[in-house]
């Protein structure tokens, strides 16, 4: 690696960094609100909130990676064309494509962090993910401690409560148990208790009364009792974790016999391959649009002004690519034969890459184009 690589490959790796920061906080905060939202709501605490938070951050790194590696190939090219560095190295006989090294390079180091979270840390961090959901889902007792609100801990139980004092105490309990359609009762009391058991979780009531309705002989009674103990344990057994995601599945795992995974976790093996080689396409992607972001603007000839059309026309590209994306992925569900197609936005920015880069290199190419332009806006 030449000096001038080293030097270009440094200015491209600080620059993603800092992409990469300024557009995970960008999109972390924008997700975080609902995300607080609905765990403090919950009856969650903060460190719950953080540990979600926590798990959520490789998705969405591996989302603002392929920006943040564009966004640094051009800035980084753009501001050395505009310092002049780029015009003397070229007329020192370097060529495009020998410049290039260092973009590739920078490509190839974003492609192998992108590896690591998109085959081994997002799938980890998804599946511990579902599992603390269905923990605080089943988590009963933060389920309760909302004042003021009508609660459904499980289908046909209605739970409310008036107040919460500090010590634990509840206040204006209610209680409404309609799991047996034949027998549906409700309890009331003024005051409350959590007891957490060997045998399980129990809501102690205090003075209060229970309103049991019989369905065939159509008639209502009511005990008064000055205790009583309901098992709210049994509604904890409702959050079942269930079948895993596809972003939850190790990868090695479908390497190894994902028509064994399709049937176990009850997905088609068409949605198993796309997730599969969709994980090694943003590797793909890393390295395609760090290129088409230095090749694009290397069309340029020098400006104090910058190259903004080449700036344009490279953010045009990118979003083209991410539209070929989104329609190959369901060609690849219906027909996963075709997953090949799923390196297709990866392919196309190379070639266009190389395609920018032959013109780039040969000067009678871009002055052609330049007078056809010229041209253009005479007429």
């Amino acid at each position: 690696m030449s000096r001038f690589d080293g030097y270009f490959l440094r200015q491209m790796l600080v620059l993603f960094g800092f992409f990469t920061l300024v557009l995970v906080g960008v999109f972390w905060i924008t997700r975080s609100v609902s995300l607080f939202d609905r765990v403090i709501s919950g009856g969650q605490s903060a460190m719950v909130f953080l540990e979600f938070t926590a798990l959520t951050l490789p998705t969405l790194i591996r989302t603002v990676m392929p920006m943040a590696v564009f966004a640094a190939a051009v800035y980084a090219t753009n501001r050395l064309s505009r310092e002049s560095e780029m015009s003397v190295m070229l007329a020192t006989g370097s060529s495009p494509w020998r410049l290039a090294r260092a973009v590739l390079m920078f490509g190839l180091s974003a492609g192998l962090m992108m590896a690591v979270i998109s085959v081994f840390l997002r799938p980890a961090s998804v599946e511990q993910l579902e599992q603390r959901q269905a923990e605080v889902a089943g988590d009963v007792t933060a389920q309760l401690l909302n004042e003021g609100e009508f609660l459904h801990p499980a289908e046909g139980v209605t739970v409310y409560i008036g107040d919460i004092e500090l010590d634990g105490t509840l206040h204006e309990v209610f209680v409404s148990d309609r799991r047996d359609q034949a027998n549906p009762v409700s309890y009331s009391s003024t005051t409350a208790y959590l007891v957490n058991q060997s045998s399980g979780i129990h809501l102690v009531m205090l003075d209060g009364v229970a309103l049991r309705f019989d369905q065939e002989g159509n008639t209502l009674s009511s005990t008064l009792f000055e205790d009583a103990s309901y098992d709210i344990s049994e509604l904890a057994s409702n959050a079942d974790i269930g079948n895993r995601s596809r972003e939850a599945i190790p990868t090695f795992e479908l390497l190894r016999d994902i028509e064994a995974v399709a049937k176990s976790d009850e997905h088609s093996v068409g949605q198993l391959v796309e997730e599969l080689h969709q994980r090694f396409s943003w590797i793909a992607i890393c390295i395609a649009v760090a290129l088409v972001g230095y090749s694009a603007l290397m069309l340029g000839s020098f400006s104090r002004f910058g190259l903004w059309p080449q700036i344009l026309a490279a953010f045009t590209i990118l979003v083209l690519l991410e539209g070929v994306r989104g329609f190959v992925s369901p060609v690849v569900i219906d027909d996963p034969r075709l997953w090949f197609l799923l390196y297709l936005p990866a392919l196309i920015g190379v070639a266009l890459s190389g395609l920018f880069l032959s013109i780039a290199g040969r000067p009678i190419f871009k002055r052609s184009a330049r007078n056809n332009a010229r041209e253009l806006t005479t007429a």
